[in-house]
């Protein structure tokens, strides 16, 4: 059993590796076997069942914030100045690692110019963060912590507040020349994407 898990990190650290250095489309099941030291790529299938999974399962692995809504029901009851810096800072700390950030840039341009790449991305990351949020404003209205509001649109801002943070740390240098750092960022955002939403005390 412990056979099992090791080669199941093994192939995920080639498959990472191998993202990071040619993209989605580049790495390919024949080259992340080599890279594992694997004597048949027939034994990564034995794993994942195909190169979409195995993508899915590395973006997992090193994307903080996935393995935070993987199980939503332990945060949905709780109150958004505790959850919402929590999935700000797990998105954020995403990209302080070279390789990560080497394989989001790749990943970003093949987006915007491979559908299929754009779709297994979209359907591994963003639905699943923006779906977990979706839920989480839902059940905060709920329970009269967010007043009424269209769910769609709050998931959307707040992952929108939080790109340019992201963007300073993988595309334009010029974003981080004013030295705002993480926690100063999300303390920020969250502050102004919560007064946005309080519930409303009617007067007189």
């Amino acid at each position: 059993m412990a056979e099992e898990s090791d080669r199941r990190a093994q192939i995920l650290e080639a498959a990472f590796e191998e993202f990071s250095e040619k993209g989605f489309k580049g790495a390919t099941i024949k080259s992340i076997a080599r890279t594992a030291s694997l004597q048949s790529p027939a034994l990564i299938y034995w794993y994942f069942p195909d190169k979409e999974a195995l993508f899915r399962e590395v973006l997992e692995s090193r994307i903080p914030v996935l393995r935070t809504v993987r199980d939503p029901a332990g945060l949905l009851d709780l109150p958004p100045e505790e959850v919402l810096p929590t999935i700000g800072r797990r998105y954020l700390s995403t990209f302080d690692n070279r390789a990560t950030q080497r394989m989001a840039r790749l990943i970003v341009g093949e987006a915007m110019r491979r559908p299929e790449v754009a779709e297994v991305f979209g359907n591994a990351v963003i639905k699943r963060v923006l779906g977990f949020l979706k839920s989480y404003m839902a059940r905060q209205v709920e329970l009269g912590r967010l007043r009424p509001h269209d769910v769609r649109a709050s998931a959307r801002a707040f992952i929108g507040m939080l790109l340019p943070q992201a963007g300073g740390k993988v595309f334009f240098a010029a974003i981080r020349e004013d030295g705002l750092t993480d926690e100063e960022h999300i303390e920020a955002v969250v502050g102004i994407f919560l007064r946005g939403l309080e519930e409303k005390e009617e007067i007189g």
